[in-house]
């Protein structure tokens, strides 16, 4: 059964990267897969347009150029390795600050992280609330660049949990993993960059 939520790439090129053509619908992961230094995250960052980049992108048939970037960043989330921060408190970053809360102890934090500040988490608690802060507004499109590489297996596990209920959902999902395991769990698509012929 069709999802929607159906992002098309064709001829994305940038800095080396490309051209690349993929295909990701509600209720896919794709796994971006290539070695260190192949393009991975330039790829995930060119989807989000947040670098310049040759091609398109297009979500339902809406192109990423005929909309503003903030409005097509809600929509395709991008969340980086080590997601910046830019206020004093977590849930500073929330348009509902009980979001966080209601939804840090599926994740395994601690819901009273949303009152401390970035620098007081570890890098694995970022990452995690960064997801929480990526979902908040329920984009179509998550982008995740090495969204595990801080955690122990069991919140490793967590959040795939959570990916795999969003997926269920309608999400669709492109993954950066060095993690063979996790690809394997999470990946119903693959897209290998970074070889030559």
């Amino acid at each position: 059964m069709a999802m929607g939520n159906h992002l098309v790439a064709t001829g994305l090129a940038g800095h080396a990267v490309g051209p690349i053509d993929f295909t990701v619908e509600g209720g896919q992961c794709l796994a971006v897969t290539g070695k260190s230094g192949s393009g991975k995250s330039l790829l995930l960052r060119m989807v989000a347009d947040l670098m310049p980049h040759q091609g398109s992108c297009s979500l339902d048939g809406a192109l990423a150029s005929a909309m503003p970037a903030p409005q097509w960043r809600q929509l395709v989330r991008y969340v980086a390795a080590e997601p910046g921060w830019w206020t004093h408190m977590v849930e500073d970053h929330f348009s509902d600050p009980a979001f966080f809360a209601a939804q840090a102890k599926q994740l395994g934090l601690a819901s009273s992280l949303g009152r401390a500040a970035p620098e007081r988490l570890s890098t694995g608690e970022r990452q995690r609330a960064a997801i929480l802060r990526a979902i908040e507004h329920q984009p179509k499109v998550l982008l995740l660049d090495e969204p595990s590489s801080a955690l122990d297996e069991a919140s490793t596990l967590k959040l795939e949990a959570l990916i795999r209920a969003l997926m269920q959902e309608g999400l669709a999902v492109i993954l950066v993993s060095h993690n063979p395991d996790q690809v394997a769990r999470l990946a119903t698509k693959r897209l290998t960059i970074g070889e030559t012929p």
